[in-house]
């Protein structure tokens, strides 16, 4: 599933970091480009378009003023240098609203939430859902398939991926990983830990043995999550 996707940014150094930062997430393809909302209109008339990137200083019209007066827009995130529309974006139900310069990780996040929400306005089955989802480590955008991904630790500002073949420090909190994850797959058992339920070998007390690692359930979560792990999964008598 692809979301068609184009830029309306009349700096041709913003369009250009746009460009590249979406040809990184495989489910995005850019249609087109504009260099103000006029010229957007025919890039939006001529083909399906899912996703709008939206600058908001621009000549001809502004961006705020092209989502008022254009009710049939597609899903749109407001890209700006000017964080003082952010209020006015939001009550205009924009889908995230990004201030310049942004990074690569800030970008996949709101791209993030763009597919999730589509899906779920779609109503897509789940196996059309992708199985994977992007992280940047080291440097590089990297795909990480959900099924790989034992557990996460909350490292300060940073997160640990422990995976079934390597460890991935990655600068993202552990609240905004825990948002992210799919949560019929991963379950947080700590303030500083989420777990892959499906990896989980043995519970003993409030130690979970997840075959590589061992990790502990915090007191105040230790209800929800055997709520979570066993509710109709433990064969009773």
């Amino acid at each position: 599933m692809n979301l068609n996707c184009i830029i309306v940014d009349d700096e041709p150094v913003a369009r250009k970091v746009l460009e590249e930062y979406i040809g990184d997430i495989d489910f995005l393809t850019l249609v087109g480009k504009a260099e103000n909302p006029v010229k957007a209109n025919a890039l939006l008339e001529e083909h399906k378009i899912d996703l709008l990137f939206l600058d908001i200083n621009m000549p001809l019209m502004n961006g705020i003023d092209f989502i008022k007066s254009s009710p049939e827009l597609p899903l749109t995130v407001l890209t700006t240098a000017y964080p003082d529309y952010a209020l006015q974006g939001f009550e205009l139900d924009v889908l995230d609203y990004l201030v310049k310069p942004f990074s690569a990780e800030r970008f996949l996040k709101a791209c993030t939430k763009a597919k999730e929400y589509y899906l779920i306005k779609n109503k897509l089955p789940e196996e059309q859902r992708s199985n994977y989802f992007f992280v940047k480590c080291d440097g590089r955008i990297e795909k990480v398939f959900y099924d790989e991904v034992i557990y996460v630790e909350a490292m300060q500002n940073y997160v640990m991926l422990h995976t079934e073949n390597r460890k991935m420090l990655v600068y993202l909190t552990i609240k905004a990983v825990e948002e992210q994850l799919p949560s019929n797959l991963f379950l947080k058992i700590h303030k500083s830990t989420i777990i892959h339920v499906g990896k989980i070998k043995s519970i003993q007390g409030n130690e979970v043995d997840l075959g590589s690692a061992k990790v502990i359930i915090s007191q105040g979560l230790y209800e929800n999550v055997m709520n979570e792990i066993v509710r109709d999964k433990l064969m009773k008598r």
